[in-house]
């Protein structure tokens, strides 16, 4: 049986082949150190754990739900983003309700866009970004996002054809290679470039709870005008070690939001109630949790970056997310350095070109491991002597 024309478009999973040569590796028996995941190493808080339990004992969380979700999840965001960012959102009309915020963004071209139309992505940017091209069978460009300008787009070097007909665009902040964040005079910027060349803004805010040295993420929806312009989604995966459980949610423009809910109520019946009463949870209790992952998150940073600093390792640290973006050093791609720390430090990292063309040139670092692991990484790699330590 032959497959349709659309899923032979789908480009090849970046992250199933960087977990296949890494599972090679391990059934040869092999200590590998992985640093090339995205997923959440600590567990899901108690709290959280329990009210999905006690949800799940309820008979009526095993019917079906509301095709739109429960309202008591909607009013849980919507007071989330009262709480955290001032931003006022009606719980009906501005939520939709996702089965993990992967799947809307990749639904999301099919409700805005006509077959050919034109979306921008960032480069390096999230490799899922792809198939929401491929499945909506729209065109796409990139914008890079460069070291020399904070790895934020440029959108003086936009070209005029991009700006007429450009209808859709994607941000992710905290970045998702780069671990780079945006403050809120960009995303004012953002919004008069919107607004200037009739184009909708999708902010990927993935990482929102993570940000460093005291700083806390901005949110898109924060800047006057966001929501005339586009939309913000964000997943208990990462806030709230959530991962497995696939929930997150979508606010902001209203239109947009109602595009969101129709194809939805197309595909789905909605997530299981009981997950639904557990985002409940997360998103209305004691936040100290979340504070504490961050803290965390921030310490691994310290540690692995002075620990590749102490080996000669010239590297920035990131600002936001649990990545770190770090330079290869002379003589390799990417992928050949990749390639060359798993088999000679059996230490996994993704390759910065999985991201784009202008990932090439770096690593991609995830800090999802204990300190020592950490540490000793990067002690395996001094051992291959790439680095000048004076």
């Amino acid at each position: 049986m032959e497959i349709s024309d659309r899923l032979k478009k789908l480009p090849v999973q970046f992250f199933s082949t960087l977990v296949n040569k890494v599972n090679k590796a391990v059934a040869e028996g092999r200590d590998i150190i992985n640093l090339g995941q995205g997923n959440p190493d600590q567990p899901t808080p108690p709290h959280i754990v329990k009210a999905l339990q006690v949800a799940a004992e309820d008979p009526q969380t095993h019917k079906y739900s509301l095709f739109r979700g429960i309202p008591e999840v909607k009013e849980a965001a919507a007071d989330f983003y009262k709480k955290q960012y001032s931003v006022d959102l009606d719980p009906e009309k501005e939520v939709a309700v996702l089965f993990g915020t992967k799947t809307g963004l990749v639904e999301l071209p099919m409700c805005l866009l006509n077959e050919g139309d034109l979306m921008l992505l960032p480069d390096p940017g999230y490799p899922d970004y792809l198939s929401a091209i491929a499945l909506a069978n729209v065109r796409y460009e990139t914008f890079p996002l460069v070291a020399e300008n904070q790895y934020l787009p440029n959108y003086a070097d936009f070209t005029e054809d991009q700006k007429a007909l450009a209808k859709l665009m994607y941000l992710n902040y905290p970045n998702n290679p780069t671990g780079a964040t945006a403050n809120k005079a960009f995303f004012e910027e953002t919004v008069a470039f919107a607004k200037e060349n009739h184009i909708a803004v999708l902010h990927d805010f993935a990482y929102g709870a993570i940000g460093f040295d005291g700083k806390r993420p901005t949110s898109f929806l924060e800047v006057e005008g966001a929501k005339d312009v586009g939309i913000e989604m964000y997943t208990l995966s990462k806030t709230y070690n959530m991962a497995g459980w696939r929930v997150g949610f979508a606010v902001g423009n209203a239109d947009i939001i109602e595009a969101i809910n129709l194809i939805q109520d197309h595909l789905y019946c909605s997530l299981f109630p009981a997950v639904q009463k557990a985002a409940v949870a997360a998103l209305t209790g004691d936040q100290k949790c979340v504070d504490e992952l961050v803290e965390r998150y921030e310490s691994r940073r310290n540690t692995f970056i002075n620990a590749c600093r102490r080996i000669g390792w010239d590297v920035q640290p990131s600002t936001g997310s649990f990545f770190v973006w770090l330079p290869v050093p002379s003589g390799f791609t990417s992928e050949e350095f990749a390639d060359y720390l798993l088999d000679k430090a059996d230490v996994a990292v993704a390759a910065g070109n999985g991201f784009g063309q202008f990932g090439e040139g770096y690593i991609r670092v995830g800090l999802l491991l204990d300190e020592d692991r950490l540490i000793e990484a990067v002690e395996r790699i001094d051992k291959l002597n790439l680095f000048n330590k004076a």
